[in-house]
């Protein structure tokens, strides 16, 4: 299945960052920290936006923005243009 975005919306894989694990505790998925770097998949219709950002760009986004959805197996986010906090280089 292809995911499309509309408008100035981006599709982005997370970068899950490696989890220091301290003393063997187990901290669960509830109470873990969402990551705000990721991977841009998909790029919507908005020209503007597809000047400033392509496919494989790694963003820094904002904490709590953007739909989870579950795709093929992944999970992907998809956020909006304002939630595009900067570009990795």
């Amino acid at each position: 299945m292809k995911l499309k975005p509309l408008d100035d919306r981006v599709v982005i894989e997370s970068t899950e960052l490696a989890e220091k694990n301290v003393g063997g505790i187990i901290i669960p998925d509830t109470a873990k920290e969402k990551p705000q770097i990721g991977k841009i998949i998909a790029v919507g219709t908005d020209e503007e936006l597809q000047k400033l950002v392509k496919k494989g760009d790694k963003i820094l986004f904002a904490k709590y923005g953007g739909t989870e959805v579950d795709i093929a197996d992944k999970k992907l986010l998809i956020i909006s243009r304002s939630d595009i906090l900067a570009i990795i280089e």
